[in-house]
């Protein structure tokens, strides 16, 4: 039997940020990603990886401003793509739509829950734990990044941080919980709709 490939492609251009990705929900967690923000291309990596996706990724961003423009457009460029994949076969029929997540790093522990639904939230909570300033910018730009990713892939999302003393630490177990609950939420279990009104609003 042929193995399923839900990929997809998507690219932005704005006078803020030039953008191109290419995304596969079934593959293997291989990376090849350029942010021009180092430690951002640390936590894609992550999230892709425990997600077991195949990720590649390039944008030319102001950067000389902050990070904020780069980290929100790719952020929706990700969630462009992400459903434009799951939507891609049998129209998400099927997929096991719910994951979650609690994983730990060193003295951080962060909790991920997560809907694929059709119904774009994100829940953001116990940020007042984070750091002001994380690799040289601030904190605010991940609840952003993750904003505008649950947004364009309409997933209803809630990170919480439960406790922690680095920054780091902390936006890594995030990214590892996105990734494992996603791996979870994309799996092809049947034929039928996750739901009882017989069709997901994706």
């Amino acid at each position: 039997m042929e193995k399923i490939q839900r990929k997809a492609t998507f690219s932005r251009s704005t006078k803020e940020t030039e953008i191109t990705l290419s995304l596969n929900l079934d593959g293997t967690g291989k990376t090849e990603i350029n942010s021009g923000i180092g430690f951002f291309d640390h936590m894609l990596t992550l999230l892709a990886f425990w997600a077991r996706f195949d990720l590649e990724l390039t944008c030319k961003g102001d950067t000389h401003i902050d990070f904020h423009h780069s980290m929100e457009d790719i952020g929706i460029c990700l969630g462009s793509a992400f459903h434009s994949a799951l939507l891609s076969h049998n129209n998400a029929r099927g997929i096991e739509r719910i994951g979650f997540a609690k994983v730990p790093m060193d003295e951080a522990l962060t909790e991920i829950c997560l809907d694929l639904s059709g119904r774009a939230w994100l829940e953001w909570r116990g940020d007042e734990i984070l750091p002001p300033v994380i690799a040289g910018d601030e904190k605010d730009i991940w609840r952003e990044f993750y904003k505008a990713f649950a947004s364009a892939a309409k997933m209803n999302l809630h990170v919480q941080f439960l406790y922690g003393k680095n920054g780091h630490h902390l936006l890594e177990s995030a990214a590892k919980g996105v990734g494992k609950a996603l791996q979870k939420a994309v799996i092809i279990n049947d034929n039928i709709a996750s739901s009882t009104k017989g069709s997901l609003d994706l």
